[in-house]
């Protein structure tokens, strides 16, 4: 039973340790950030009711920048050219009315700049009244697929501006699978593909001020709570950050959380399978251990 006292001693000490001393530090050292759960306060609720049939009319102004996959608008020009004219390209529009949330996405019609909070967004408004917002939105939610996977909702929310090279996602789509010249060696599709990502990079980091970082780690670099509340409102957690409030609503979250802890930390599922099993091992080696020593020292006390 001494071995045990100790034992417990020793494990009361580690527990108080870690949870009194590391989470006081981590809190000296970053700030902690009351999320809003996605409701964007700062919003007014919309008044109108929105009319799909409507908005499709006036959704036809976005193809001129857009492209609407699900109603085969493709872009008028590809994500390079694009970059060359915005910036940044603009992203496909077919999971917005999805994975947007309908207050945020109807007031990022009307006001792009403010709703978003970033000096760096020069879209223009698209809609000139609230009624117009309401229907555009409600037209974008009748289109919208009804299952939409985590990568689907990283490219929409994330993926024009971040790569994720644990995915071989680039800006401006997965990288391709290319082959060498035989005699030469030299693999021209892939050459090009690099001055073209290149390129879009380049103006992307012009337009942004900087290059955006790669996010392949930024699941195991970040806590879950700080990516929750930076993607919600990133001048929460970075003030003056050039990152633009995207307004996913809860859904839209979830896809790009999963996504971005797929390829972060794709052993997870795994590690928390074998889990319980080694725990069970150490608990049976415990007893075994404990009635090993009380038969070797049987007597001896």
């Amino acid at each position: 039973m001494k071995e045990l006292k100790i034992f417990g001693i020793v494990a009361a000490f580690t527990l108080i340790l870690y949870w009194g001393v590391e989470p006081f530090a981590h809190s000296q050292m970053h700030k902690h950030v009351e999320g809003d759960d996605l409701k964007y306060s700062d919003l007014k609720p919309l008044t109108v009711k929105g009319d799909a049939k409507r908005g499709e009319s006036l959704a036809m102004a976005c193809i001129g920048c857009h492209s609407i996959d699900v109603k085969n608008m493709p872009a008028p020009m590809d994500a390079v050219a694009a970059a060359q004219s915005f910036g940044v390209n603009p992203p496909d529009l077919s999971l917005a009315g999805k994975l947007l949330d309908e207050k945020f996405f109807a007031h990022f019609l009307l006001n792009p700049a403010e709703v978003t909070k970033s000096k760096h967004f020069a879209m223009p408004p698209s809609a000139s009244s609230e009624q117009d917002a309401a229907d555009i939105v409600a037209y974008f939610k009748s289109i919208a697929p009804k299952e939409v996977t985590p990568k689907e909702g990283y490219v929409f929310a994330c993926g024009r501006c971040h790569a994720n090279r644990y995915d071989k996602w680039t800006q401006i789509g997965d990288v391709p699978k290319t082959k060498s010249n035989i005699k030469t060696g030299v693999d021209l599709d892939a050459l090009e593909f690099k001055k073209k990502l290149g390129t879009y990079q380049n103006k992307l980091a012009d337009y942004m001020g900087k290059l955006p970082p790669d996010l392949s780690i930024i699941y195991r670099a970040r806590s879950e709570h700080f990516l929750e509340t930076f993607i919600e409102d990133p001048q929460s957690q970075l003030p003056g950050t050039a990152m633009p409030r995207v307004g996913l609503n809860h859904e839209g979250l979830e896809k790009v959380m999963a996504y971005l802890e797929s390829t972060g930390d794709p052993s997870k599922p795994k590690r928390e399978a074998i889990g319980p099993k080694v725990l069970g091992f150490f608990v049976i080696f415990a007893f075994l251990a404990f009635l090993w020593k009380k038969s070797i020292w049987k007597g001896h006390h």
